[in-house]
């Protein structure tokens, strides 16, 4: 029966934003703290009553009995059916793809993204909407602000449901469809890209390494790439999903994927390498000894899309969050379609998917996505690439370095600083935004500065105005520095310092990024006094 509980436990939470609600197990393992916030999720987004949620996660530390408290609650509050991916698992574009086919009301994903796993670490979870899209501001606000008053919760008083079969529970007025979590992602798969082309390339000498990580891409990976489509057994490692992601941190860069960076720069690399995240939605590309930036990646698929049998007629337009390069703003005007440059957040580039106005977009933070769902998808990017290399059969670097003869070189790069005290970060950001009438005109190096501010976006489709998106530093030959504060870490703050100059030249196109960037790596420091702020003298990870 469902029993109303009081709510005892002070919520205590934070604006869950379109990443969701995100802090350490032990806070959401506080009585009563993960069902105040389903709760205030339920009492927020509208007239549910008879309809279908979609519910998974990206299998860390905590997932199973998080969704078996969430089922419970669905019943009480008067779903009608919830679908649920087998032992809890659905990766996050998974979970977009299922809302979309069978038209849910909406869905929970539980996920902290590429965050590290375990009892005493991260676990988050968000509401996602039935356009499969991250839930829009209105919709969070709506759910912060009810966290801040709640008092109680339904719950329905039942045994658990084994969420290791397929099939059907009923619990209360309300269906339980245990769904195999891989099965609607894979034919969605297979109606954009050429199957047939990519299995024959993989059936030949073509060696290609798939980096799932210990997450939630392994089961999707070892279905698609090696049943599906035939790559040899040990074409994907780390592919068994753990709780903990085995003590790794399943953030898809040159740091942090090392067993696969050390394979494909080793002395017998592969052709192609790629990894993804915790949860699924990210996604890395490496040729033999080759690396390709998110940046390029998303002009690159932007580019060939029209070898794909999903974009053979071709693109609406492209989007790029700010802090992404403007490599993909180049391929736009050649096509003559438009591009639009968004604050960092899915829900910007949904809002403009759902509009028909963009097919394909990225951000800078190795996401990238199109309209075929509405998050961003590692496994969906990893597949084009194959289809690609399945068309034009030239390896990864001949594809990029012949991109950069016909469009330019846009040298970026990205340096990250972990960990950094909250409040000497936000001292950083406001010195900074003290400094935009004194910077223009000043010289460093050969670059003057010709303008600063902090980035803000008119969402065309619904007119609302985000502000206060990233300081930009903007020289007079078009480079750029970029500063942000990242919120998705559970401690201190992510310093994020992007840095980009486009080169013409192809006798220039050879440099190593962190070379060509060397004076506006040193500007950035100089400008931000970054050492006096943080204490930090070299970041955590470059990209």
């Amino acid at each position: 029966m469902a029993v109303i509980i009081k709510s005892t436990t002070p919520f205590e939470g934070q604006r869950p934003g379109t990443s969701g609600l995100r802090k350490k197990v032990k806070v959401f393992q506080q009585p009563g703290y993960l069902e105040n916030f389903v709760q205030s999720v339920y009492d927020v987004i509208g007239d549910f009553s008879g309809s279908t949620l979609v519910v998974g996660g990206d299998g860390r530390y905590y997932n199973k009995e998080a969704i078996q408290i969430i089922l419970k609650m669905a019943a009480a509050n008067g779903f009608g059916r919830v679908l649920v991916g087998r032992d809890g698992i659905l990766s996050t574009p998974a979970a977009s793809c299922v809302i979309r086919k069978y038209e849910a009301y909406g869905g929970l994903i539980l996920s902290a993204s590429h965050n590290p796993a375990g009892p005493d670490e991260d676990f988050g979870i968000k509401y996602n909407i039935g356009s499969g899209g991250p839930a829009p501001e209105g919709v969070t606000e709506a759910i912060f602000a009810r966290t801040e008053n709640i008092s109680e919760y339904k719950i329905l008083e039942v045994d658990d449901i084994a969420l290791e079969k397929i099939g059907v529970t009923q619990i209360g007025e309300m269906q339980v469809e245990v769904i195999d979590p891989v099965t609607d992602y894979a034919e969605l798969m297979q109606s954009i890209f050429d199957f047939d082309a990519i299995r024959e390339l993989l059936s030949g000498d073509f060696r290609m390494a798939f980096d799932a990580m210990h997450a939630v891409t392994g089961p999707y990976a070892r279905v698609i790439l090696e049943e599906m489509l035939g790559a040899p057994d040990g074409t994907v490692i780390n592919g068994i999903a753990m709780d903990d992601f085995g003590g790794g941190h399943p953030d898809p860069n040159l740091t942090y994927a090392e067993e696969l960076v050390d394979m494909m720069y080793g002395e017998h690399a592969p052709d192609f390498g790629a990894a993804s995240d915790g949860d699924g939605d990210r996604n890395m590309i490496l040729g033999s000894h080759f690396f390709v930036t998110p940046s390029d990646s998303l002009a690159i698929l932007a580019a060939n899309a029209r070898l794909i049998p999903g974009y053979t007629d071709g693109i609406a337009g492209v989007a790029r969050s700010m802090p992404t390069s403007a490599a993909v703003d180049r391929v736009a005007e050649r096509l003559g379609i438009d591009c639009y440059e968004t604050p960092t957040g899915w829900k910007f580039f949904g809002n403009l998917m759902d509009a028909d106005k963009v097919t394909l977009c990225g951000e800078e933070s190795f996401g990238t996505g199109s309209s075929h769902v509405r998050e961003k998808d590692g496994p969906w990017a990893v597949l084009f690439w194959l289809n690609i290399l399945a068309v034009r059969r030239v390896s990864v670097e001949e594809i990029v370095k012949e991109h950069w003869m016909l469009y330019g070189r846009n040298y970026y790069s990205r340096h990250d600083y972990e960990g950094v005290d909250a409040v000497a970060a936000e001292e950083m950001m406001a010195y900074l935004r003290s400094r935009f009438e004194k910077l223009p005109g000043n010289n460093f190096g050969e670059r003057i500065v010709k303008a600063c501010d902090d980035f803000s976006y008119t969402d065309p489709v619904d007119q609302s105005v985000s502000s206060g998106q990233g300081i930009r530093v903007l020289f007079e030959d078009g480079s750029r520095i970029v500063f942000r504060l990242s919120g998705t870490g559970t401690e201190g703050a992510t310093v994020r310092i992007y840095i980009e100059s486009f080169e013409h030249d192809p006798e220039r196109h050879g440099m190593d990024a962190q070379e060509a960037l060397s004076d506006l790596i040193e500007a950035a420091a100089i400008i931000s006094r970054l050492q006096e702020f943080t204490g930090r003298s070299e970041p955590t990870v470059i990209t």
